[in-house]
């Protein structure tokens, strides 16, 4: 009897045949079941049902601070670009930040995205080149 090798709560063996209906309701239930978190009971049956447990913390993987700029990286690059300065298509974009005009973010954009290759980066650059020019502004400095 090949219905006697399945499990009980038909969710882990619904993809071996096609489900139906109630099949699919038991899935959402038990996909509502794990979300809920309350202190197990004890019991076998109902919502907190299980063996009581102390549950210890999780620790953080360290695949999570993949891409987290760490201080001595941004000293580092703060003071390259104070040494080096701006890039010539850089200083481009600045002037037509100076220049302004109607349409000028698109401009901007257009020209960073032709020189840098996506939306992202063209955005992000046009963004943190008018960073700059406001904080040289600020600072009472020419350009």
């Amino acid at each position: 009897d090949p219905s006697s090798s399945l499990c009980c709560c038909c969710c882990c063996c619904s993809s071996l045949s096609k489900p139906t209906h109630a099949s699919s309701r038991i899935i959402q239930y038990h996909q509502y079941r794990n979300t809920i978190t309350m202190p197990r009971s004890g019991y076998a049956k109902g919502l907190n049902s299980g063996m009581v447990k102390t549950e210890r913390p999780v620790k953080s993987k360290q695949s999570a601070n993949k891409g987290k700029i760490s201080d001595r990286t941004k000293l580092c690059r703060q003071i390259a670009r104070e040494v080096a300065g701006l890039a010539p298509y850089e200083r481009r974009i600045r002037d037509m930040i100076i220049s302004g005009g109607s349409s000028a973010d698109k401009r901007i954009y257009k020209f960073a995205k032709r020189r840098l290759g996506t939306h992202k980066r063209a955005i992000a650059k046009r963004e943190d080149i008018k960073d700059i020019h406001t904080a040289s502004k600020a600072r009472g400095g020419g350009f």
